[in-house]
């Protein structure tokens, strides 16, 4: 019985294993990278505005309104300088708000971002448009030292209702180490202690939002006041034991960020006073006034042009793996014309043998282009992992099916562009050389 072309190509492929395994694996690396990298890009961005939830305006005293959105939205590193609670106020009784939330960071626990709000932070902000707030036990804190705890930051740290936290003076490294050890870190680049004075009892555990309030600590603004209150009533009398509410001045009351929203139609979300109100706050000096989601959409336009340069390196990478096929069947050449003169003999044409080889390299394309579909599900899941956890963003990775078509009939094209080279040497391959007695 005769041998049909698509048996005589699986032949040849299982006869040289090793070098068509290999290959196959190299272009399934090289479209997972692609896939990847245009898949994310789109889950990114809806993370992000997603985070963002239904503010309109963030004030602040960083450095850029891109910074503020940074640091006060996402917890990126807490701002540098602070705002009086009596420019607070002046906001939120002179502006024409729905609602304003003051917000302070600057203290951290086991390496996460706590947060000093309100009450309104829970009631009245939401961490995703299109939902609110949702404890999986406990409620909002309502008293001092109290503590309400993200979704994310309850499962890396395993805290749970009624247990007792210290929080840390300061973030990052410095903060960190004195948490370990357990102890006040001497003069340095920051100075990060843990406030013993101070138990926090966690009264509350958030759903899941998706979004960086997962892995953040929120306690009651006041709370945080009493405590650098002590501090600076400790720095100038070692002797002192204990600090109240009565101890608290104007100098303590600081904030880091007010996030507001502007009077809108019920029902809408645009307001015709943005433009207004944020003209007004650029003019009057002092402050950095950021819009959530123009900030984001420049951030992903600066990543953007980033994004484009990995794609082009994911494309260079396909492209090398096209490359890679032709060196694979064109150094197998040698080891299968006596296979290609048998073939002439037995009647097949040279048109015949050309397709073999294209059809050859094009199957060795298409196995390599499933299985790196395959490997970019796994490697957005990945990615998605890292960034829930050093972000606090829930990244949802989808694949376009037009992208995820493209990307594998390209895969597909290539190879076989990458096939003609050895097509044209079987094509030429001559019989009568090629079926000489060997020795």
């Amino acid at each position: 019985m005769a041998m049909t072309d698509f048996q005589i190509v699986v032949r040849s492929l299982t006869a040289r294993r090793f070098s068509t395994v290999t290959t196959i694996i190299t272009v399934a690396v090289a479209v997972a990278l692609m896939l990847t990298l245009l898949g994310m890009k789109d889950a990114a961005r809806r993370a992000f505005d997603r985070g963002s939830g239904n503010m309109h305006l963030v004030v602040s005293r960083d450095a850029s309104p891109l910074v503020a959105i940074l640091n006060s939205v996402f917890y990126a590193n807490p701002p540098r300088a602070p705002l009086s609670y009596a420019q607070f106020r002046q906001l939120r009784d002179e502006l024409p708000v729905e609602w304003a939330i003051p917000t302070q960071q600057g203290d951290s626990f086991r390496g996460l971002p706590v947060t000093a709000t309100e009450p309104e932070f829970f009631t009245r902000l939401r961490p995703d448009p299109d939902r609110e707030w949702r404890f999986a036990v406990g409620r909002v804190f309502r008293a001092d030292f109290e503590v309400v705890v993200g979704a994310g930051a309850a499962r890396q740290t395993g805290l749970r209702v009624g247990d007792q936290i210290y929080v840390t003076h300061g973030t990052g490294t410095v903060a960190a180490l004195a948490e370990s050890a357990g102890a006040r870190v001497g003069e340095g680049a920051a100075i990060a202690h843990i406030h013993k004075e101070f138990p926090f009892t966690i009264v509350g555990i958030l759903e899941p939002t998706g979004g960086p309030h997962d892995r953040v600590l929120f306690v009651n603004l006041h709370s945080s006041w009493i405590m650098h209150a002590h501090d600076r009533r400790l720095a100038s009398d070692p002797s002192v034991k204990t600090t109240g509410a009565a101890d608290v001045t104007d100098a303590d009351r600081l904030i880091t960020a007010v996030l507001l929203r502007l009077l809108t139609r019920p029902g809408q979300d645009v307001t015709a006073v943005e433009p207004v109100v944020f003209d007004q706050l650029r003019r009057a000096g002092g402050f950095t006034v950021a819009k959530p989601a123009q900030e984001i959409q420049r951030l992903f336009a600066i990543v953007g042009g980033i994004h484009q340069i990995f794609v082009g390196m994911a494309g260079v990478v396909l492209l090398s793996s096209g490359i890679a096929i032709m060196l694979a069947l064109h150094n197998s050449m040698e080891q299968r014309r006596r296979q290609i003169a048998v073939l002439r003999v037995l009647g097949a044409s040279r048109g015949r043998v050309f397709g073999l080889m294209v059809t050859e390299s094009a199957v060795i394309g298409l196995l390599g282009a499933l299985a790196g579909v395959g490997v970019a599900v796994v490697g957005q899941q990945v990615v998605a992992s890292i960034m829930r956890g050093q972000l606090g963003l829930v990244i949802e990775p989808t694949v376009v099916p037009a992208i995820l078509l493209g990307v594998v009939a390209a895969t597909v094209a290539l190879a076989a562009v990458a096939g003609l080279v050895p097509g044209v040497m079987a094509y030429r391959t001559s019989v009568l050389r090629s079926l000489k007695p060997l020795g």
